[in-house]
């Protein structure tokens, strides 16, 4: 898939923050080697970014004296892009200050493409995705399955839970339901939890328990509610979903990492009401439908698009019951947002 063209005027705010990011590097190497040379910074040690603001992070020392202690830190300009839940080398400042000196290399990595196509990577070294929906707002199906196609593409496994389940009603249980039995036939394992009758928290505790795990969904799913009902002494920021249009706000602005008491690491991610899928091809699309799986490669024609040409080996088995057509119209979909992209952008240029 090529990457999506810039036009002028995005060329030009891209060069403009370019510019701008150079020189506060240059600014903050140029504070570094002042602080380095005035014994003003510890030796190296190992750290987990917990949260990231803009150009500062914050990072847990892992290790010496101030071990568990979070400081606020700027990164070394020779470092690409940084997230939470990296592993990095650093040096510690005055009043809980610091330098990153190196990022280690990660295990895994969640990424999404940018508004101008570059990927964007959203949280490292997590052992599975927890994919939040709920009763209210609406849960869309094409947005669940950009999930769970991003998280097969980089092989991280997911899980699915259902939040707010006592707001089920006689209205949404039907779609609510309907969705919960599509994912759990093609064996994707489903938690419902509910903050309001405490629901479900003891069995996502038992799934977070040892391992890092990043909670991702729409706005106002209720994942910071989530949070702050499995960790009560951390302030978290709690917005009502709005009475008029029913649609979440972003309360949750930066990735944070939480450590649980039961053990294990949770990554809260900013609500999105889209997935990008832009930086992968066709053949990674088919893939991230897990259930295509054992028929592709058996279509009549090498480049069929799995429409109205004869002998298409996924149409079969959607007549035969073995891919919901749910699921084959909700592939169509993106699979036209990978073709029509490219597209709009090389109009605009």
């Amino acid at each position: 898939m090529s990457k999506r063209k810039l036009n002028r005027r995005q060329r030009w705010r891209v060069e403009k923050i370019q510019q701008e990011r150079t020189a506060r590097a240059q600014k903050r190497e140029r504070d570094i080697s002042r602080q380095l040379n005035a014994g003003e910074l510890s030796s190296e040690q190992l750290g987990l970014v917990i949260a990231h603001y803009g150009q500062q992070l914050d990072i847990e020392a892992l290790e010496g004296e101030d071990q568990g202690k979070v400081h606020r830190c700027f990164a070394r300009a020779n470092i690409d892009s940084l997230v939470t839940g990296d592993r990095v080398i650093w040096r510690a400042g005055a009043n809980l200050t610091g330098v990153i000196e190196a990022r280690l290399e990660r295990r895994t990595s969640l990424t999404r493409p940018d508004n101008f196509g570059q990927l964007k990577p959203i949280a490292a070294n997590i052992d599975h995705i927890i994919m939040v929906f709920a009763a209210e707002p609406e849960p869309h199906q094409n947005l669940l399955d950009r999930y769970l196609v991003a998280a097969e593409t980089v092989g991280i496994p997911p899980i699915l839970l259902l939040n707010k389940t006592d707001l089920i009603n006689d209205q949404n249980r039907a779609h609510v339901e309907g969705l919960v039995a599509l994912y759990q036939t093609l064996g994707y394992p489903v938690i419902r939890a509910s903050t309001a009758t405490q629901h479900g928290l003891d069995e996502l505790l038992e799934v977070l328990a040892g391992r890092t795990s990043v909670l991702v969904g729409q706005s106002g799913v209720g994942k910071s509610s989530l949070v702050k009902m499995l960790l009560p002494d951390e302030e978290i920021r709690i917005q009502e979903l709005s009475e008029h249009t029913r649609k979440g706000t972003h309360t949750t602005t930066t990735a944070r990492l939480f450590h649980m008491p039961t053990g294990g690491d949770l990554i809260d991610s900013p609500g999105v009401r889209e997935f990008g899928l832009w930086h992968i091809d066709v053949h990674q699309l088919e893939q991230g439908f897990i259930e295509f799986g054992p028929h592709l490669g058996y279509c009549k024609f090498r480049d069929c698009r799995h429409l109205e040409e004869p002998g298409c080996a996924l149409k079969a088995a959607v007549e035969d019951g073995k891919i919901d057509p749910r699921r084959l119209d909700s592939y169509f979909l993106i699979r036209q947002t990978l073709e029509e992209q490219p597209t709009r952008y090389e109009r605009e240029s």
